[in-house]
């Protein structure tokens, strides 16, 4: 197997003149240079990656721990990580675990192994104890708030505060809420935020008005057809993500029921279908997340990064007078 030895032979020039060449090194003259492209050609030439990292200490990837790979909401995240991560000729892999946790396990590992340079985690299944021993290896960077991590973030307390106060400046008091998993940090914040808001208004949490484990369409279509069944439906619904709120948008013009005025609804992430079904959703700058977490990692960087969110005003709240 053809060697950089035997490019420096052929070519006479010395083996550091090879290697320069190989890194796009400036200071070679354009002579030697041109010797040493000509013997590479020659050869057909290609570089042992894998060498070059050990030799560096670096794999130039870094790795996205996501549940699931088709998602709008980490496919809008992983596009943030990537569009920083390529300005730095950095690799990007996904690692999607469907939120299984030995799936984890193995990602965490290939950063114990030195196969990846670094993590992201943008949702876990494993506990933050599991997790942060393998920081000895290579900076981990959060995309929810943990205090002993650097992370970029959205306060879903906040935001889901926002839409639910908004819903009730509209004049509703009946008002359900879905999430993803039940005991998820965020779906925590979230009902946190609900409790609080009702609470203040003096209205009841009802089970039957609460929907868990909603991530896609087909999950906003079941919530209409479990509403369909119920003697009494809340006026107004917010979401946790715009794929659940168009699927809800879609059911309830199967069955005849009118948004918003029977029902209104709130998505989350402002996504590009969110624009085209005219749905009020909370922008919460997903690829910046994305986009920031990269850069905390890349400058090995403690901070912690909170992202602004807006409520983005269009036609599915109704008005209750």
């Amino acid at each position: 197997m053809t060697n950089i030895k035997d490019i420096a032979r052929l070519a006479e020039v010395s083996v550091s003149t090879v290697s320069r060449v190989l890194n796009n090194h400036p200071y070679v003259n354009d002579e030697k240079r041109n010797k040493v492209e000509q013997v590479i050609e020659e050869l057909k030439f290609h570089q042992n990656l894998n060498a070059i990292h050990l030799v560096k200490g670096k794999t130039l990837t870094v790795g996205v721990i996501i549940p699931y790979i088709d998602h709008p909401y980490f496919q809008a995240m992983v596009g943030g990580v990537m569009k920083n991560a390529f300005m730095h000729n950095y690799s990007v892999l996904c690692c999607p675990t469907s939120y299984d946790k030995e799936e984890e396990l193995k990602y965490l590992d290939m950063l114990k192994g030195k196969n990846l340079d670094g993590l992201i985690i943008c949702s876990r299944s494993n506990d933050w104890n599991t997790i942060i021993p393998y920081t000895e290896y290579g900076p981990i960077v959060s995309c929810e708030r943990f205090e002993k991590l650097p992370c970029a973030y959205t306060d879903h307390y906040d935001a889901f505060l926002t839409g639910i106060n908004y819903l009730i400046e509209e004049g509703h008091r009946k008002i359900g809420y879905c999430t993803g998993r039940k005991y998820s940090l965020s779906s925590k914040m979230r009902y946190a935020a609900f409790k609080a808001a009702l609470t203040k208004i003096d209205q009841p949490i009802l089970d039957d008005w609460m929907f868990t484990d909603c991530y896609t369409m087909n999950d906003g279509k079941r919530i209409i057809n479990k509403l369909r069944d119920l003697n009494s439906i809340p006026t107004a619904i917010l979401t946790n993500g715009d794929e659940v709120a168009a699927g809800m948008i879609s059911q309830s013009e199967m069955i005849g029921l009118k948004v918003p005025e029977e029902l209104s609804i709130i998505g989350f992430d402002n996504n590009p279908m969110s624009e085209a079904l005219g749905l009020t959703t909370l922008e919460s700058n997903i690829k910046e997340i994305g986009e920031q977490a990269f850069t905390l990692f890349y400058t090995d960087s403690n901070e912690q990064v909170k992202i602004p969110f807006k409520l983005v005003k269009r036609h599915t709240v109704s008005t209750i007078a």
